[in-house]
């Protein structure tokens, strides 16, 4: 029998990042037996029925938590998010075509690099004046474009569109860091893709829900790798997919069922950034560093008013058992990424040391 050994840290790492206790039980157990088969999941083959049925459970998940249409397909895949910046364009853009972006942050403008490699791209809405601090609003997006893309949630900078751009044109969204944190329409996409890194499982998979309908369409020959139709056919076997990370996966998205599904996760993020800001925004040491109503319930940035205060407060919260909260390295400051499995209480305790922090040092 399996027993826990850590000790208990409350981890607000940007990704990869925490999973729910039950998930890390069950995978643990299947490394070393998986569903009494004698076999490691590490070692099974994806072409056993075991695995089909786990990898067909796990796109059945992702379907129903997020009430995507029957017709929708999901794939699961390999590359990251990043490999799909560059797979956006080749199936979405026409020959000759063009693309619509979104610029909002560090992976955005990944993404546009990766367009402008298949063809014409232009953005139409871009926070990179201000640091990619806020979120655009009230752009237009062409009709005359291929597809519209843009990124949900912005883990670096702590920013989020609260509201989805409507579009004339076929909308795909990098969702990474914030998929099934929150209720989506999904016919309203052409296609969402995402590392599952952060809400829904470990580092290694890349799920991609998308309409079929509108696949096939822009003229390219593409590699089979490339060719997101050619991983629907396929079942995502068209090559060895990441068996133990569709796997973690599925425990995920079980484990989300079982509280409620996404109206549930939904009511715990908003109380975690709730209980958060509202601690950022009381507190005369603390400052927030992005436009309040563009503020991202999964990642809050914040900087201290008197950097020389930094070593002390990074010891306190340490002392408590906090890890993870300093800033991405290219814009420092602290980052406390709140994801679905983060419970209420690890908010709870960074609170209080901030508290404790300021009634010493304010």
């Amino acid at each position: 029998m399996l027993t826990a050994t850590k000790k208990k840290v409350h981890n607000y790492s940007a990704g990869p990042c925490i999973l729910p206790p039950v998930v890390f039980e069950k995978a643990a157990q299947a490394v070393l037996d998986f569903d009494g088969s004698g076999l490691s999941i590490l070692e099974m083959s994806h072409r056993s029925k075991p695995f089909e049925a786990v990898m067909a459970k796990t796109q059945a998940l992702v379907k129903e938590l997020l009430g995507a249409p029957d017709h929708y397909q999901v794939v699961f895949l390999g590359g990251g998010a990043s490999m799909g910046f560059h797979m956006v364009p080749l199936n979405y853009m026409k020959v000759g075509g063009k693309a619509a972006y979104a610029n909002t942050g560090e992976w955005a403008t990944r993404a546009v690099k990766e367009s402008k490699l298949a063809g014409e791209t232009i953005v139409v809405a871009s926070s990179e004046d201000k640091n990619f601090n806020y979120i655009p609003k009230g752009f237009t997006i062409p009709n005359d474009a291929d597809y519209f893309h843009f990124t949900s949630n912005n883990t670096i900078f702590g920013t989020q569109f609260k509201e989805f751009p409507k579009s004339p044109v076929p909308v795909v969204c990098d969702m990474s860091s914030d998929i099934f944190s929150r209720p989506v329409n999904v016919a309203d996409f052409a296609l969402i893709h995402g590392g599952a890194q952060k809400n829904m499982g470990p580092a290694g998979a890349t799920v991609y829900l998308f309409d079929p309908n509108l696949l096939g369409k822009t003229g390219r020959k593409l590699s089979p790798m490339m060719d997101l139709k050619n991983h629907a056919d396929k079942e995502s076997m068209y090559n060895t997919p990441p068996v133990f990370p569709v796997y973690v996966c599925m425990l995920t998205l079980e484990w989300l069922k079982s509280i409620g599904g996404v109206p549930e996760i939904t009511k715990r993020n908003t109380a975690k950034a709730e209980l958060l800001y509202s601690a950022i925004d009381r507190l005369p040491l603390f400052t927030g560093t992005t436009a309040v109503e563009d503020r991202s319930q999964m990642n809050a940035t914040f900087v201290m008013s008197d950097t020389a205060l930094e070593p002390a407060f990074d010891g306190l919260w340490k002392e408590a058992g906090i890890n993870g909260i300093r800033g991405h390295r290219s814009v420092g400051g602290y980052r406390a990424s709140m994801y679905n499995a983060l419970p209420l209480e690890s908010v709870q305790v960074l609170v209080e040391v901030m508290e404790e922090f300021a009634k010493k040092n304010g």
